[in-house]
């Protein structure tokens, strides 16, 4: 019998998390026979009572285990933790404010038993997303798609099964501490095929993803993936040394042939300005790179665990 780990990274979801695991059970239920499932809640530690609710269900389910993380480390990085301390044949991960539906895994499973080591939900746009939410999640894809180095499928979200092959892929040799797993994932390739599922409206409690998270998000799956934006700001730097050798060439030769025109001061003060725009910009951009070298270079553990509740292997690594 096969076995296969359940993996749903926490936060803060006290008012879904009873029905969450409800309809997750019910999902499998009938694949029990065929499945051994193991279920793990990877919690980054919440103000409210979602913890104890896990802790409670844990207690009455022996193939339930709790992951709590010493502090909040984020959603990619709950992923991360999962992969680590979930043993099994296959993997599946999936979010518990229940936009990702848990009837969806018995076509996950059966993909995977045709031959798939990654199996890839892509979500639809659906009325329960706003205007907001649709724009930007198009920007998001297109700019990866144009920028980075990795074909990532518009709607690609963190609700997947990966085997059990790419799992040891992740916990021994992809340990970057600017995690992006959809993207890594996308990176490993072997065989991989979509599955499409409708997006549904949060039943409850609010999205942890705000604005400002959202974009640094964005911009941490750009600079992970593509090294254009360094390359933008050298053909910005190369257009703006041709302009100015122009320029140049243009006022030796009206020197020598008319009335030599003394341009405005408006006009070169905006061109300054300009300049000095784009300098401070590309500058930026170098910095985000440095910033992700001195992430990497510290070597500190990804994520550490503070509790953990059921069955679970603490004794993974965490490096």
């Amino acid at each position: 019998m096969k076995t296969v780990g359940i993996i749903c990274p926490v936060y803060q979801e006290e008012e879904v998390i009873d029905l969450f695991h409800e309809r997750l059970t019910s999902a499998i239920k009938d694949l029990s026979a065929r499945y051994s499932f193991k279920i793990l809640y990877v919690v980054d530690p919440s103000p409210d009572r979602t913890e104890e609710i896990l802790a409670s269900l844990s207690r009455r389910d022996p193939n339930i285990g709790v992951l709590v993380l010493s502090r909040r480390f984020g959603h990619q990085v709950a992923l991360t933790a999962g992969m680590d301390h979930c043993d099994a044949d296959a993997l599946i991960m999936l979010d518990t404010d229940l936009q990702h539906p848990p009837e969806l895994i018995p076509e996950l499973l059966s993909r995977h038993e045709e031959g798939a080591d990654v199996v890839q939900t892509l979500r639809q746009d659906s009325s329960g997303r706003s205007w907001f939410e649709r724009v930007t999640s198009g920007w998001f894809y297109a700019l990866l798609a144009r920028f980075s180095t990795i074909d990532l499928q518009p709607g690609a979200a963190d609700y997947r099964l990966l085997s059990r092959r790419v799992v040891e892929i992740f916990r021994e040799q992809i340990r970057e501490q600017n995690q992006f797993v959809r993207g890594m994932v996308r990176w490993v390739g072997f065989r991989a095929v979509y599955v499409p599922f409708e997006c549904k409206s949060r039943e409850g409690g609010q999205s942890k993803y705000g604005i400002t998270k959202l974009v640094n998000f964005a911009i941490q799956g750009i600079f992970s993936f593509s090294k254009i934006p360094l390359r933008l700001a050298t053909f910005f730097g190369a257009v703006a040394a041709l302009v100015g050798f122009v320029y140049g060439v243009f006022v030796v030769v009206q020197y020598f042939i008319g009335p030599l025109i003394v341009p405005g001061w408006t006009s070169l003060l905006a061109l300054v300005a300009f300049l000095g725009g784009v300098q401070l910009i590309f500058m930026g951009v170098i910095g985000e790179y440095i910033g992700l070298i001195f992430d990497e270079v510290k070597s500190r553990p990804l994520y550490l665990i503070d509790r953990a509740y059921g069955h679970v292997n603490r004794q993974a690594g965490t490096r």
